[in-house]
């Protein structure tokens, strides 16, 4: 299961229910007719129950969603805390340069100086950008996930290659 955000609280009193996405793009999660839930990330597959999306739109500085099985906030209010994920197969492909975060989540880090940084543990959302956090042997990175930064991503080869010094 991709984890693709987190059920934050209910929105109204119609079963609308506030979002924080784990991605820039979430208004793409509208082309799948079902939703996976679960009140843990790391849960096995099994564990995620399947909603049926209703609706997904844009509201102030996130996004709200809404499941056809839910009408009212005390059926929404079960929802929260609780991940949103889908099965890989079930996700919207990406265009070139743009990735998932669990595609990148164990790649190796490498400097332009052939210096291996570490690994990426995770990203943050800093709202500017996505942020790799890179755990190194010593000391933990945090990059930029921007193009100045960024200098290639090879998913085969599991590596990530960047123009940051090891000792930034």
């Amino acid at each position: 299961m991709i984890v693709l955000g987190r059920i934050l609280a209910p929105y109204g009193v119609q079963g609308w229910l506030r979002v924080h996405a784990f991605g820039d793009d979430p208004l793409a999660w509208g082309r799948m007719q079902n939703l996976w839930f679960c009140d843990d990330e790391n849960a096995e597959d099994a564990r995620w129950q399947s909603v049926e999306l209703e609706q997904i739109k844009r509201h102030a500085s996130g996004i709200v969603i809404k499941f056809k099985s839910i009408s009212d906030r005390d059926s929404a209010e079960s929802f929260s805390p609780c991940f949103i994920g889908a099965p890989r197969e079930a996700l919207p492909k990406t265009a070139n340069d743009e990735y998932y975060w669990s595609d990148l989540i164990g790649l190796q880090v490498v400097n332009l100086s052939a210096v291996v940084l570490g690994k990426i543990s995770t990203l943050l959302d800093s709202g500017a950008n996505q942020v790799l956090v890179v755990e190194g042997q010593d000391k933990q990175h945090l990059l930029p996930f921007v193009a100045p930064i960024v200098k290639s991503v090879d998913l085969k080869a599991k590596q990530v290659s960047v123009d940051w010094e090891a000792d930034w």
